[in-house]
């Protein structure tokens, strides 16, 4: 890795390359784990389509660009489409070698001092996320390899020595496990997006849930009949919601509790990207637990990769589910105290006039 590679993949802030067009062309690590997305899904992006700012930003972006000139912009609220904007100091300078292309530095203010405390640690996550097929291919074949050594080797092993090669096989299984979760990261298909009638997708992952990793929970419709039909892909919007009722139904840890799912209908909430009104989510849907709520020192970091509050979680489901969300040009949130968490989800009208009913 050349120096300048180092830099930039070391960066604890959020930095953009934008071409002349303003479209992304590049981001480092830390870009990845705030925007909620990878490198290869945003390369190619108009900017203002995916970076939501409370403040006209594109002529003076453009008169910096004309200008040659750098561009401060402090104490504007920034958000992404999948989380709820923060305070951010802004840094676009143009770059040097590249007529016509600007780097964007984003520095939350809220968040400064977290940030860089765990740049080391976020940037190793997010580069092990946008390199899901380099570990595939290097990582799980020689795994393949080790596994199959070991289950040769046990064959000629006595009884006592035979819980070695176990391990050797159950745990090279359950990191292969964990590597194709990360490659979901990459290679999860666009969304295909249809009018879908959300009860129906909260039915479906209810019914699912209750069968299998949530049998001990109760669990309690409350839905909206009104509501419209949202514009989402089906399938992905059933994954979201099964992943959040398991982290709802393990939170738990066995006891029984209880698991509400909300649909209704909230007119307000835009999310603003450059000038425009911005873009209308009045579709909701919570799922609220009333179990001990998230760990503290996770909560601002709940939708990241590999963060957990459980001692095997692999911090992937909910990542996973902010992609999504963030794919479907929609918001999801959480809020969280003891007795009472509930996760958000925020989806755009499809356009039709049919309702969905209870």
């Amino acid at each position: 890795m050349s120096t300048e590679e180092g830099i930039w993949t070391s960066l604890p802030v959020p930095a953009l390359v934008i071409d002349a067009e303003d479209r992304i062309t590049r981001i480092n690590p830390a870009a990845e784990g705030f925007m909620m997305s990878s490198e290869r899904a945003l390369t190619g992006q108009p900017l203002w389509d995916k970076l939501a700012v409370n403040a006209p930003l594109e002529e003076a972006f453009e008169r910096a660009r004309e200008n040659d000139a750098p561009l401060f912009v402090n104490d504007v609220d920034v958000g992404t489409g999948e989380r709820a904007p923060m305070q951010c100091n802004l840094q676009v300078a143009p770059l040097a070698g590249s007529p016509g292309h600007m780097i964007m530095l984003i520095s939350p203010r809220e968040l400064a001092g977290r940030m860089v405390q765990n740049s080391n640690v976020k940037s190793a996550a997010k580069s092990a996320i946008g390199m899901a097929e380099m570990l595939a291919h290097e990582i799980k074949n020689p795994l393949a390899g080790i596994t199959g050594a070991a289950q040769l080797l046990s064959m000629t092993l006595g009884q006592d020595d035979l819980e070695l090669t176990d391990l050797i096989v159950s745990e090279s299984r359950r990191i292969v496990g964990l590597l194709e979760r990360v490659e979901q990261f990459g290679n999860i298909s666009a969304p295909d997006l249809k009018p879908v009638n959300l009860h129906d997708v909260l039915d479906r992952a209810r019914r699912s849930a209750m069968l299998g990793f949530a049998a001990h929970m109760t669990m309690i419709e409350d839905y909206d009949p009104s509501l419209p039909l949202a514009l989402g892909d089906a399938d992905q919007l059933l994954q979201v919601v099964l992943n959040l009722l398991k982290n709802a139904a393990e939170a738990a840890q066995g006891r029984p509790g209880t698991i509400r799912l909300h649909s209704y209908y909230e007119q307000s909430l835009r999310v603003r990207r450059g000038e425009g009104k911005g873009k209308a989510l009045p579709l909701q849907i919570e799922i609220i637990d009333d179990g001990p709520g998230l760990p503290p020192e996770i909560a601002e970091e709940v939708f990241d990769p590999f963060v957990s509050g459980r001692e095997n979680g692999t911090g992937l489901g909910l990542a996973l589910a902010a992609k999504i969300i963030s794919d479907h040009d929609g918001w999801i949130s959480v809020s969280s105290v003891p007795g009472r968490t509930v996760f958000r989800i925020s989806l755009q009208r499809a356009q039709t006039t049919t309702g969905q009913g209870g």
